[in-house]
């Protein structure tokens, strides 16, 4: 990709997503994520009604008066954005790649993050850790992830969301909000991912294409392993063929819907070349009933 025509595409990404975090996701992001810490902020003269729980003894004394403790909403968070960069992220039959679908996802999280104060840090990972950009804020930082999401040439070609986790986890010590963004083909990851839910708050964005779900009928047709290069000759006028290919998929879906919530982890499905925005306002609105 040229460098012109990867700044026309951050543009396009940048005007797109700023716009919908401004207007539609801002109040949502902030209901759904602020809130679960609190942080002090000031002592004041104890009134009545106040909790006696949180009178502050020592200023107490020193005044020979009560006084109590004030505390708000911690309003900095850290958010953390885990791309898959592998070989897989380079498909797409309806519109767009799934790595530009990536790259929107994680421009449209920055911006409503940074939008209300908070840190976003990346971890581009494919079957090793590919590059750690640290949480930073500011427009700048924002724009150098959209370019990398969109422009990045992965060293390894498959996908390890383990190895991913058990990096995230060694290197986030803050408890943070973490979008994992992949089509999540990859080998087990439950133990680490086992692991981060306890500390971190994990949400999910599978994406996926149609074609990796239905088979068309178009006859025989070579089939390509973006990660193995493999590729296999498949009859897709065949009607069992379409329909174990279909089976297999919805297992595969199946187990994941069923494995992240087990661990406390929200999981969205996204598809190339579809509205993402009903999507991820349901998601937002339901973490609020939540709470």
């Amino acid at each position: 990709m040229s460098t012109s025509t990867l700044l026309k595409k951050v543009r396009k990404i940048e005007i797109k997503t700023k716009g919908l975090s401004n207007h539609i996701f801002a109040g949502e992001y902030n209901t759904a994520f602020k809130g679960k810490g609190m942080a002090f902020s000031e002592v004041r003269e104890y009134q009545p009604g106040d909790d006696v729980r949180s009178i502050d003894w020592n200023v107490t004394a020193r005044y020979n008066a009560p006084f109590v403790k004030v505390f708000e909403e911690e309003r900095e968070m850290t958010v953390m954005l885990m791309v898959d960069v592998s070989s897989s992220a380079n498909f797409g039959t309806n519109k767009q790649f799934k790595s530009e679908l990536a790259s929107e996802l994680s421009a449209l999280i920055a911006f409503s993050a940074i939008k209300n104060n908070d840190k976003v840090g990346v971890i581009f990972f494919s079957n090793i850790i590919e590059e750690f950009i640290p949480p930073k804020k500011g427009k700048s930082h924002i724009l150098r992830i959209i370019r990398q999401v969109l422009s990045f040439d992965a060293e390894k070609k498959t996908t390890d969301i383990s190895q991913a986790l058990k990096y995230f986890n060694s290197v986030v010590k803050k408890r943070s909000i973490c979008f994992i963004i992949s089509d999540f083909i990859s080998p087990d990851f439950e133990k680490p991912l086992k692991i981060a839910a306890k500390k971190h708050d994990i949400i999910a964005l599978r994406i996926h294409d149609k074609r990796e779900e239905e088979l068309p009928n178009i006859g025989i047709i070579p089939m390509q392993d973006a990660e193995t290069n493999e590729i296999i000759y498949v009859d897709t006028s065949s009607r069992k063929i379409r329909d174990n290919f279909y089976e297999k998929q919805k297992k595969i879906t199946r187990y994941l819907h069923k494995l992240f919530p087990s661990l406390g982890v929200d999981i969205i499905d996204l598809y190339t070349g579809r509205d993402y925005v009903k999507p991820m306002i349901n998601f937002f609105k339901n973490r609020i009933k939540r709470k």
